[in-house]
């Protein structure tokens, strides 16, 4: 019997998609190689959603079809031409987070696809943080969404959503963003966290206001209390001046407090 490439145990596991050939079809079913030492049987009431009389209208031995695993027994793998839901009403719990996409907009809400029996309802009030007057505003039929299951009622068959739940509170996002910039700023300015200007702008202050020597401090107290308006400048030299140039300005400094 010729084989399809054996699965891997990890494949055989529920709602595992899975390539098989039909090796024989019965009135109950078909049987189908899918690459294990266990055959595939696949019922016939697991052929199609529509009701089936005969395998024979749908497989016929030799072809390949795809399947999924419903439940794994010691003598046979029990599968589905069905491709089943990607949540189990048993799967769906208040709290999870879920993806999907828009199904259907109205004034009250969006439905939103999620891989369950039926869509679940995204009320006006839950699309977001701020006021919504009409889903349409803000969506359209075929967007992704991320929301946040807030109740599951599985005799009614009913799913309610949210997709502000599943998004930051304004308040928490502002907060982030503020410890991003401050993280960036620290980053940028070093330890003391002075930005490139800050930093610029107390070398240029430093420079334009130099300490006086204690000479020339002295100097002008002198010239204050004998009522003479010199102003004393620094001894600091400005930028490119040599020692010479502050040797001359001592030495006149000096002959001016003599006279």
């Amino acid at each position: 019997m010729e084989t399809t490439p054996a699965a891997s145990e990890s494949a055989l596991q529920p709602k595992a998609r899975l390539t098989g050939k039909v090796v024989k079809t019965t009135i109950a079913g078909a049987v189908l190689d899918i690459g294990q030492k266990i055959p595939g049987v696949v019922h016939i009431s697991q052929l199609s959603k529509e009701a089936v009389n005969r395998v024979e209208d749908v497989l016929k031995i030799g072809q390949t079809v795809d399947v999924w695993v419903r439940r794994v027994q010691d003598d046979r793998v029990e599968l589905t031409m069905i491709e089943p839901l990607a949540l189990e009403w048993k799967e769906i719990e208040p709290g999870m987070i879920v993806k999907g996409k828009v199904a259907r907009l109205e004034t009250y809400g969006a439905f939103v696809e999620i891989g369950a029996e039926r869509p679940g309802l995204v009320h006006v009030s839950e699309i977001s943080h701020d006021y919504v007057k009409n889903p349409a505003e803000v969506m359209k039929e075929g967007d992704e969404v991320e929301a946040k299951v807030l109740d599951v009622d599985r005799r009614k068959r009913q799913i309610r959503l949210s997709i502000k739940a599943a998004l930051p509170k304004p308040e928490e996002a502002l907060a982030e963003a503020n410890k991003s910039e401050t993280r960036g700023e620290r980053s940028k300015g070093g330890k003391r966290g002075k930005s490139k200007k800050q930093e610029e702008f107390v070398e240029e202050q430093e420079a334009r206001e130099p300490e006086l020597t204690a000479f020339q401090i002295a100097f002008q107290k002198a010239q204050e209390r004998s009522g003479k308006s010199i102003v004393v400048k620094s001894k600091k030299p400005r930028s490119g001046a040599s020692k010479e140039h502050e040797a001359i300005f001592d030495r006149t400094l000096k002959n001016l407090a003599e006279k």
